[in-house]
C-alpha cells in the first residue's frame, strides 16, 4: 500500500523537476510561450487529454487521521497551463490518482475526503473555465456510498465522468458487491477512467524490485489488462451495456494480445466464461484506451484492433511521457475526421464538453 501513500509526494516532486528543469518533450518552459493552435487540413480543431493527475489540499479532513500526509499537496496548475499550451492541448480531464483513500475504514471519513476532493476539482475548473473538467472521487470500498458519490459529484459538482483504481484493497471490482457502483455510472452514462498503482493486487510482494522501475513499466499496464479482463470474463459489460470504461496506458496489453483472449472461452475447458459476447467486441464497444503510446507502428495496431471510435488522447501529465499529438496528427492511415476523433471528438462527446 505504500506505492498509493506516497502517490501524491510523487506527483508533486515529478512536477516539481519537470517545471524546473525543462526536461523531456512534455516539459514545461520558464517562460510564457505562444498557445499552440492544433490544426487539421488548415482548420482549427480541439485536443482533449482524458489522462491527467493532479490532486487539492485536504489537510482540514484527513487531520488526525492515517492519511495526514497526503493532506497539504497542492495542484499546481498555473504551471501545468504552460505545459499544455506548448503541447497543443486545450482541455484536460483531471483526475486524482493513488486511491489511498479506498483504505479509509469509517464510511464518513471516506464521504468527506472524496466529497472535498469534488468539490476542490470543482473550484478549479472554474478557475480556469474551458480548461479543465474534473472526474469525480469515489470510495470504492463502500460501492452504495460510491454510488451516492458519483450522482452528488456530477449534480451538484459538475463533474464528468469518474476515475477509479484497479482494486479496492485488493478485491476484484467485478465481484457482484460492486454492482451498486456500476449500475450508478452506466444509468447516468458517465465515462469511467480506470489508473492502475502498480499490480500489487497481483504480483507477489517483492516481484518488481531492481532496476527498471518495472512497478511502472510492467505492474501498470497489468493491472489495467488484469482489470479489463475481468470485467469482460465475469459479465459486468454484460450486466450494465450502457457502461463505458477508458483503461490508462493503451488499455495495458489487451489490445496488443487480445486474440489469447478472445479465444479463451472456447478452447479452455476451465475457463468458466460469463462473458455473453467475444471479448474483442467489448473493445470495439463499450472499453476505450488512450493514446500512450508512442511510436506510429503502436498507434495503427490500436487502430486495427479496437478502432478508431474507441480511442481518446491522453498524455499522463504531469508525469515526463513524450506528447503524441503529432504521432496522431502525421499518422498516415489515418484520415482527417478520424485524427479529430481521437484527438477531442470522442471525448468531448463523453465528457459534455462542448465544441
Amino acid at each position: 500500500m505504500s506505492d498509493r501513500r506516497d502517490f501524491f509526494r510523487t506527483v508533486a516532486g515529478t512536477a516539481a523537476a519537470l517545471y524546473a528543469t525543462g526536461r523531456g518533450a512534455a516539459s514545461a518552459v520558464q517562460a510564457p510561450t505562444a498557445r499552440r493552435q492544433v490544426s487539421i487540413a488548415g482548420r482549427r480543431v480541439r485536443v482533449v487529454d482524458v489522462h491527467a493527475h493532479t490532486n487539492v489540499p485536504l489537510a482540514g479532513v484527513v487531520k488526525g487521521t492515517p492519511f495526514e500526509k497526503q493532506g497539504n499537496a497542492q495542484p499546481g496548475l498555473d504551471e501545468r497551463i504552460l505545459v499544455m499550451d506548448k503541447a497543443g492541448v486545450d482541455t484536460q480531464a483531471l483526475s486524482i490518482n493513488g486511491f489511498w483513500w479506498y483504505e479509509a475504514k469509517d464510511q464518513g471519513l471516506a464521504r468527506a475526503i472524496c466529497n472535498a476532493q469534488n468539490e476542490g476539482l470543482a473550484q478549479l475548473v472554474k478557475k480556469y473555465p474551458g480548461r479543465f473538467v474534473a472526474m469525480a472521487s469515489v470510495p470504492l470500498q463502500f460501492p452504495e456510498l460510491a454510488a451516492e458519490i458519483l450522482q452528488d459529484a456530477v449534480t451538484r459538482f459538475g463533474a464528468r465522468g469518474v476515475t477509479l483504481g484497479g482494486h479496492a484493497n485488493g478485491e476484484d471490482l467485478s465481484l457482484p458487491k460492486y454492482d451498486p457502483f456500476w449500475a450508478k455510472a452506466a444509468e447516468m452514462g458517465e465515462l469511467v477512467f480506470m489508473h492502475p498503482g502498480g499490480s500489487e493486487n497481483i504480483i507477489r510482494d517483492g516481484a518488481w524490485r531492481g532496476r527498471g522501475d518495472l512497478n511502472n513499466i510492467i505492474g501498470n499496464p497489468l493491472e489495467t489488462t488484469y482489470f479489463l479482463s475481468r470485467l469482460i470474463f465475469d459479465g459486468v459489460f454484460d450486466r450494465h451495456p450502457r457502461l463505458r470504461v477508458c483503461g490508462a496506458h493503451a488499455g495495458g496489453y489487451l489490445p496488443s494480445y487480445v486474440m489469447r483472449t478472445d479465444v479463451a472461452c472456447e478452447v479452455r475447458n476451465n475457463a468458466n466464461c460469463a462473458n455473453k459476447k467475444r471479448p474483442k467486441e467489448y473493445l470495439r464497444s463499450q472499453i476505450l484506451i488512450d493514446t500512450m503510446v508512442f511510436s506510429e507502428e503502436g498507434l495503427r495496431h490500436l487502430v486495427a484492433e479496437v478502432g478508431v471510435s474507441q480511442l481518446v488522447y491522453g498524455t499522463d501529465n504531469p508525469f515526463n511521457w513524450p506528447v503524441t499529438v503529432d504521432l496522431v496528427l502525421n499518422a498516415p492511415f489515418l484520415n482527417n475526421a478520424e485524427k479529430e476523433q481521437i484527438l477531442s471528438g470522442n471525448l468531448m462527446k463523453l465528457l459534455r464538453i462542448a465544441s
